[in-house]
């Protein structure tokens, strides 16, 4: 089935001119151009469309506007600016309801790639609920203390740029928040950042203060009563994964950019479980009790419940938000790397195995245990007689923490 596209600009030569680029295509999209906001809720209303491409600076309904109305009415919408215009009040009104932004002019295989891997994502979720629920997240809940924290850090007039990136870096939400921004076309750069306290440099305090104080780009996790959650532990073992994930790259001698895409992997790997549990509180507690009284793992319990597992619901999020793909794969395939075709090692290995050693020197319970370690994957790749090694790096890993 053809995925449908909606271009959205005032300007006629703009919307000619993807209609040429694009029409290469037509085999694969069913494409719709409109000229302006009214127009494009129009054409939405007559018909379901599966990504929207806004340009921001149009009379009468603006880019941010209409992609907020889009969030509001049709949440499975994955919203796209496509914008020439940098001003920094225009692209801050465009932080809450656009998954990605990129600069005119566009390479077309820039957007050609950034289409095509949206699309591929809304396959990623099988229950519609929930797929509605995580396009219309803007943030990551992170813990109330963390986000206590680097509120009372940028308030201060003394704000330190690196206090900010080290407060982020403890963060799986803001971590993910701010690869996204500083990555996108919002800011510019010439070259990818993978490092959270080096994004929030690039940034500087001035523009997280803006992002932070006043557009509220992180959030806190609700004070929420579930049996079996505990927040810290949730934390630990994803700091703990990201570390390992990032040691085992390192021994396997992969290039530097692999190894930080592991770290983050890591860190980033149980994003889902926060968003399932701030969001579906009841669903989260089924799922606890029936990996405790069933003996089930995690991802058996929520697909049984729930129809997703945390790892697709992280990975669709990540990925909407133009995450690489290394640490989107990484993030939707942790459980289950055998599903995942690539060849060698990648961050998917690192992660995996990180994320069951961590899970094993915790004391998972033997039957979880023993159906967490993909054998076979790792047979598949050769990497088998790796695993005693691997080992060693998580008790040095897991000495290192309790040192601290």
């Amino acid at each position: 089935m053809k995925k449908r596209i909606l271009f959205v600009d005032d300007d006629p030569n703009v919307l000619a001119g993807l209609r040429r680029m694009l029409h290469p295509m037509r085999t694969e999209w069913q494409m719709a151009f409109a000229s302006g906001g009214e127009e494009a809720l129009a054409a939405l209303a007559d018909d379901a469309f599966d990504v929207v491409v806004s340009d921001m600076r149009m009379p009468g309904m603006d880019g941010a506007q209409l992609l907020c109305e889009v969030k509001q009415r049709y949440p499975r919408a994955v919203r796209i600016v496509l914008s020439g215009h940098s001003e920094k009040e225009t692209i801050f009104r465009s932080v809450g309801p656009a998954h990605q932004y990129l600069a005119k002019p566009c390479d077309t295989k820039q957007l050609k790639d950034v289409i095509s891997r949206a699309c591929a994502l809304r396959d990623l979720l099988r229950e519609g609920s929930l797929k509605n629920l995580v396009s219309q997240m803007s943030t990551i809940p992170s813990l109330p203390e963390t986000y206590t924290e680097i509120v009372s850090e940028l308030q201060s007039p003394e704000a330190s740029i690196k206090k900010v990136g080290q407060i982020i870096s403890k963060d799986m939400g803001m971590t993910a928040k701010v690869l996204q921004l500083v990555n996108s076309a919002f800011f510019g750069l010439r070259r990818h950042v993978s490092d959270p306290a080096q994004a929030a440099s690039f940034l500087g305090v001035d523009t997280l203060k803006a992002l932070v104080l006043s557009l509220q780009v992180f959030s806190h996790f609700d004070a929420v009563e579930i049996e079996g959650l505990c927040l810290d532990t949730l934390w630990t073992h994803s700091v703990m994964t990201g570390a390992l994930a990032k040691r085992i790259a390192a021994v396997e001698d992969v290039p530097e950019e692999l190894r930080d895409y592991a770290l983050l992997a890591g860190l980033l790997h149980d994003a889902g479980k926060l968003i399932i549990a701030a969001n579906l509180a009841e669903p989260y507690s089924e799922v606890l009790t029936a990996v405790d009284d069933e003996r089930l793992t995690f991802a058996e319990a929520e697909r049984q419940i729930l129809a997703n597992t945390h790892a697709e619901v992280g990975a669709y999020l990540l990925g909407l938000w133009g995450l690489p793909d290394p640490i989107v794969e990484a993030v939707a395939f942790h459980h289950s790397p055998g599903r995942c075709m690539a060849d060698g090692f990648t961050p998917l290995t690192a992660v995996h195995v990180a994320d069951v050693l961590d899970h094993e020197s915790n004391h998972v319970p033997e039957a979880a245990k023993a159906r967490l370690l993909d054998a076979e994957y790792l047979e598949r790749l050769g990497l088998a007689d790796r695993l005693p090694a691997w080992r060693g790096l998580a008790a040095d890993v897991a000495q290192g923490a309790s040192a601290r």
